[in-house]
């Protein structure tokens, strides 16, 4: 049992990892000042291949709810992040983004009513007191408008995610993912052509780029963090989710040239041990059974103890009955 909660870890831990990656791709790679486009060009193909592998419609309610979860968790995020990328080094914005695991907790005390596990409200706070190290607790000369997008985004998914777990337990994540892609990238389209005109034309760079992002950051990174939401905790998920900053600053020194020094360095641990702790399992208390009593009561102890008893009792009974008699 064990064994399949740590599988689904691992395998929701491929979204945050994923997703830290796309900051650095969309600062070096991708167009600028094409947000709305940029998140048509990563979800709609994305969306199209696994609604291709999904095969299955929305009915009934899941037409509006399909429209709302892909404007909260696709079409607007998407846009934000993009903005985000564009405006702030990948190891900032990715921080930002990493608040998500206490929001994620917080939404889904308030819309599920799941109180948080302590291992849960633990881990995230030393992951994000790691995020804080991480970034210096220096967020001064940051373009504000990127810290708006990426704050803006964080409350947005988290916001989706719980309504995900909410409204569709029952719904595998291949269809699900399918089916906020598609539904995030119809509103996005109008937009876009109003508001940027035709789309961007795409050298070798920004090709490679929105390959990327559409097939490994989207349509994989989308159907692990589902799957995680339908198997787990948001809580959990949430935690899991602080491995986004870890990739963000890594690549971001590895690529950008971004510092790294004994702060990135300590926060990394700490955000780790976050991850970790958080995503420790619920202790179970033995529950014994009405057998388990009988048996004990049927022990050579429990007999012997029963025997002592009833001695004393019937030497009691005995003392006190003269004195009834006269």
């Amino acid at each position: 049992m064990e064994g399949n909660r740590f599988g689904w870890i691992a395998i929701t831990a491929i979204a945050p990892i994923a997703w830290g990656s796309t900051y650095v791709v969309t600062r070096n790679l991708l167009p600028a000042d094409y947000p709305l486009w940029g998140g048509v060009l990563r979800a709609l193909p994305a969306g199209l291949l696994v609604l291709l592998l999904a095969r299955r419609l929305p009915t009934g309610s899941w037409w509006w709810r399909s429209l709302v979860l892909g404007i909260l968790n696709v079409g607007g995020f998407f846009v934000l992040i993009y903005v985000a990328g564009q405006r702030l080094p990948s190891g900032l914005a990715s921080t930002l983004m990493s608040t998500s695991a206490a929001c994620m907790l917080l939404f889904a005390w308030l819309l599920l009513h799941r109180r948080p596990r302590l291992a849960a409200v633990v881990g995230a706070s030393v992951g994000l007191v790691g995020v804080g190290v991480m970034l210096g607790f220096d967020g001064s000369g940051a373009d504000p408008v990127g810290v708006a997008a990426s704050l803006g985004a964080m409350v947005s998914s988290s916001i989706g995610f719980v309504l995900t777990v909410r409204w569709g337990s029952d719904i595998p994540a291949l269809t699900m993912t399918s089916w906020q892609l598609v539904g995030g990238s119809l509103v996005l389209v109008p937009a876009a052509l109003l508001v940027e005109g035709a789309p961007p034309a795409l050298t070798l760079e920004s090709g490679l780029g929105f390959a990327y992002v559409t097939l490994v950051a989207t349509a994989v990174a989308y159907v692990a963090w589902f799957a995680g939401l339908r198997h787990l905790s948001p809580g959990v998920v949430g935690i899991v989710g602080l491995l986004n900053p870890v990739t963000g600053v890594v690549l971001g020194v590895i690529v950008a040239g971004e510092g790294f020094g004994f702060s990135q360095a300590v926060g990394l641990v700490l955000v780790l041990v976050g991850v970790v702790l958080g995503s420790l399992p619920p202790r179970r208390t033995p529950v014994s059974s009405p057998g388990s009593e009988l048996s004990s009561a049927r022990s050579p102890h429990s007999r012997d103890r029963i025997g002592r008893i009833a001695s004393r009792d019937g030497t009691r009974r005995a003392r006190r009955a003269p004195s009834r008699m006269m």
